[in-house]
C-alpha cells in the first residue's frame, strides 16, 4: 500500500506509523532541513571560521546545539505554515497535501510545541542569548505564518529573513564579521526572494482562491516577472565583488555559472505560462541553490586534506 492509498484510507484505517514517519517527514521538509544542516556546516567550514582546523569545527559542541535547535525550529516553523496553508496546499499542492493529512492536526501541533521546546531547550546548553535567539525565531517563524503572510511586500522580506535567520546563528557563534560574509548573504538574500516570488506564481491559484495576499495576487503576473528581472539583474552586483575576492577559491566557477543560469532562468520566465512552467523554474532556482551549497567546499581545495591535521 503506498502513501496515496493510505491518506484515501486515513479516515477509515489507522495508518502504519513507518507511514506516519514519512508523512511527517513530508509535512516538516526533511529534505529543506537536510540541506540546511549541510549548508550551515559548509558554511562553518569555509566562510565563518577559515582558520579553525576542520577537526575543530566538526567536534564544536556549541555548533552541534546550535545546528540541532535550529533543526527543531524549523520543523517546528514547517508543521505551523502547514497548518494554516492547509485550504491552499489542496489546491495547489493535493498530492502533498493528501500524504500531509496523514497525520492529524491534532498530533502534528503536539509535535509543534515538543519540537519548539526541545529547540529552545537545547539552545540553552549553548548560553542564554542562544536561547533568546531561537525564542524569537519561533515568534516571528508564527507571526509570519499568522499575521504577516497577509501583507505581500512583509510576506516576501520576511520569508527570505526567516529562511537566511538560522545562518545568522551561526554568523554570531563564530563573531566573524568580515566583508565577504556579508557580500555572500546579500547574493543569497537575492536568490532567495526570487524563489519566493517563483513559489507564488507557482501557486497563483491556491492563493487566489483563497484571497492570499501574495505579489502576484495583489499586482498580476506581468508586474511579478519584472519585479524577479530586476532583482536578477541586482544579484550581478554581490556576484561582481566576490569575484573579486581570492578567497573564493574555486567557487568563483559557481558563481560565473550562476550569471548563465540567471540569465537563461530570466528569457524562461518570460515565456512561462502556466504553473508547469513555473515549477520547472522552481526546480531550476532549487538545483541553483543546492549546486551553491556544496560549491561552498570548492573555496579550498586543500581543505580535506590540510585542515584535517590542523591542531
Amino acid at each position: 500500500m503506498d502513501l496515496l492509498e493510505i491518506s484515501k484510507n486515513n479516515s477509515r484505517k489507522q495508518a502504519p506509523f513507518y507511514i506516519k514517519v514519512l508523512s511527517l517527514f513530508s509535512v516538516v521538509r526533511g529534505y529543506n532541513i537536510a540541506l540546511i544542516v549541510i549548508a550551515q556546516y559548509l558554511a562553518s567550514i569555509f566562510i565563518f571560521s577559515p582558520e579553525k582546523s576542520l577537526r575543530h569545527v566538526l567536534l564544536d559542541a556549541n555548533l552541534y546545539f546550535i545546528v540541532f535547535a535550529t533543526i527543531c525550529v524549523i520543523a517546528a516553523g514547517y508543521i505551523i505554515n502547514n497548518f494554516y496553508d492547509l485550504e491552499s496546499d489542496r489546491i495547489n499542492r493535493p498530492l502533498k497535501s493528501r500524504i500531509d493529512a496523514i497525520v492529524d492536526q491534532k498530533t502534528k501541533l503536539q509535535i509543534y510545541f515538543v519540537l519548539n521546546f526541545l529547540g529552545v531547550g537545547i539552545s540553552f546548553l549553548v548560553s542564554w542569548r542562544a536561547a533568546l535567539f531561537f525564542s524569537v525565531y519561533i515568534f516571528l517563524i508564527w507571526l509570519y505564518s499568522h499575521k504577516l503572510k497577509k501583507y505581500p511586500l512583509v510576506r516576501l522580506f520576511s520569508a527570505v529573513t526567516l529562511a537566511m535567520l538560522p545562518f545568522f546563528a551561526v554568523f554570531v557563534h563564530y563573531k566573524n564579521f568580515s566583508e565577504i560574509i556579508f557580500t555572500h548573504a546579500s547574493y543569497l538574500f537575492f536568490i532567495l526572494l526570487i524563489r519566493e516570488l517563483i513559489k507564488d506564481l507557482e501557486k497563483l491559484k491556491g492563493d487566489f482562491t483563497q484571497n492570499n495576499q501574495t505579489i502576484v495576487v495583489k499586482y498580476g503576473e506581468h508586474f511579478t516577472k519584472m519585479l524577479v528581472t530586476l532583482i536578477a539583474l541586482l544579484t550581478l552586483n554581490p556576484i561582481y565583488f566576490l569575484l573579486k575576492y581570492p578567497e573564493i577559491g574555486g567557487m568563483k566557477f559557481y558563481f560565473y555559472a550562476s550569471v548563465i543560469v540567471l540569465f537563461v532562468f530570466v528569457v524562461l520566465l518570460w515565456f512561462s505560462k502556466n504553473k508547469r512552467n513555473y515549477v520547472a523554474l522552481h526546480l531550476m532556482l532549487k538545483l541553483l541553490i543546492l549546486a551553491g551549497v556544496f560549491s561552498l567546499s570548492l573555496i579550498d581545495y586543500s581543505v580535506i586534506i590540510d585542515r584535517i591535521l590542523l591542531k
